[in-house]
């Protein structure tokens, strides 16, 4: 049982930690420290392990922390061992939520456990806590969900509770599911997210859970993989358009020059914040966005990180054209059904000669950007503003 205990604990506290704002923002945990002494029973413990895994709701990173931290700390005490390095945001988020704890008693530790599942248990069966059906992910948990309806293939980012935050794993899946679509029957293909979000960006967790001793391989095959992910999109051969339905920001603004089509929400933002985070611009955006924008505005987004409004980006011509967020389904998809009963072969036909010219051009610039990034993860200046950027969002 105890093995069971710890595999739980350590797969509820391991890679599951999502986004900037939770990997260091953990609350102490205090239940029952000043009220009458309540001791919890091991069998009473024990019972509140296996209800975790019962839960049917993701409680959030944060109290997750607070079940690893509360675990350690009743089968094992108050942390004693040594703190991880600054660059292992998991590991230190663990044992910072471990170590806050201090001195409490075993006893309390597990009694504030089991107290803790309990309210989780109860939250979980509540019929105003069911998540509603339109955020719900697809069978077996997909990031990522393709159709095909009307001439039209649909890529969706699916991960609405993490903004559409892309992980390793959706690259991999984004790129197969454009080589799937550049040779299936629809004549346009599409792509969008599920949610109040396009996308966010990374997931910081890509970065994050690095094996000691291996961060060069990590930059190394990070490098590879952002090259190979912008190639799909340079070599796309059908008109590709991207239905942008909220915030957007890094990975996803920058390919948007990649496009065919832009159409975007007014309440959608697009944010390149490169360096504040000590990081150079990717998907051909260096080429692109001055092109598209002009040298000074390209500056201001890719060089200072600012953030333009839906209008202002289809001033700037970044967006082809902005819909109010009330009718933006709605008038996208109607525009888009007709497209898609335009002659395909003529379409691929068009955008070949549009844009053949400069392909060659632009996957060398992606090549290049790539590498200069892989240079970029591995200097000081990048890891230092990333953990001073994960350091102001605890603090807020």
């Amino acid at each position: 049982m105890a093995g069971v205990v710890g595999r739980l604990a350590r797969r509820w506290c391991s890679g599951a930690l999502s986004s900037p704002l939770q990997v260091t923002r953990f609350p102490t945990l205090q239940l029952h420290l000043c009220g009458p002494a309540m001791t919890a029973s091991q069998k009473d413990f024990e019972n509140a392990m296996n209800q975790v895994k019962l839960l049917k709701k993701d409680p959030g990173n944060e109290v997750k922390l607070n079940l690893y931290a509360l675990y350690k700390q009743a089968t094992e005490g108050p942390c004693n061992v040594p703190k991880p390095g600054v660059l292992d945001f998991i590991n230190k988020a663990k044992w910072d939520a471990w170590n806050a704890l201090g001195s409490l008693p075993k006893d309390n530790a597990r009694q504030n456990y089991v107290d803790l599942v309990s309210s989780l248990s109860a939250s979980s069966e509540s019929p105003s806590q069911v998540t509603p059906a339109a955020d719900r992910k697809q069978p077996g948990g997909d990031a990522l969900v393709v159709t095909s309806q009307d001439g039209i293939t649909t890529i969706t980012l699916n991960r609405p509770d993490k903004k559409n935050a892309l992980t390793t794993q959706m690259y991999h899946d984004i790129m197969l599911a454009l080589e799937a679509a550049s040779k299936d029957d629809s004549a346009i293909t599409v792509l969008t997210g599920n949610g109040d979000y396009y996308c966010s960006g990374n997931d910081l967790t890509n970065f994050t859970d690095v094996p000691p001793g291996a961060v060069e391989e990590k930059a190394r095959s990070g490098a590879v993989l952002l090259r190979d992910f912008v190639d799909c999109f340079i070599d796309f051969p059908k008109p590709l358009v991207a239905v942008v339905n909220g915030p957007a920001v890094g990975i996803s603004v920058t390919i948007l020059g990649l496009f065919d089509i832009v159409y975007a929400t007014d309440r959608a933002t697009f944010h390149t914040p490169f360096s504040h985070l000590g990081q150079s611009p990717e998907g051909c955006s260096s080429y692109t966005f001055p092109k598209i924008m002009g040298s000074s505005k390209a500056t201001e987004m890719l060089v200072f990180g600012k953030k333009l409004t839906a209008r202002e980006a289809c001033t700037q011509g970044l967006v082809t054209e902005v819909f109010p967020d009330s009718t933006f389904q709605k008038e996208v998809w109607v525009r888009l059904k007709a497209y898609s009963k335009l002659p395909p072969n003529a379409m691929r036909i068009s955008k070949q000669v549009i844009r053949n010219r400069e392909k060659e051009k632009l996957h060398a610039i992606n090549a290049e950007e790539s590498s200069i990034l892989q240079e970029r993860w591995l200097s000081d200046e990048c890891m230092n503003a990333i953990v001073n950027f994960l350091s102001r969002k605890a603090k807020l």
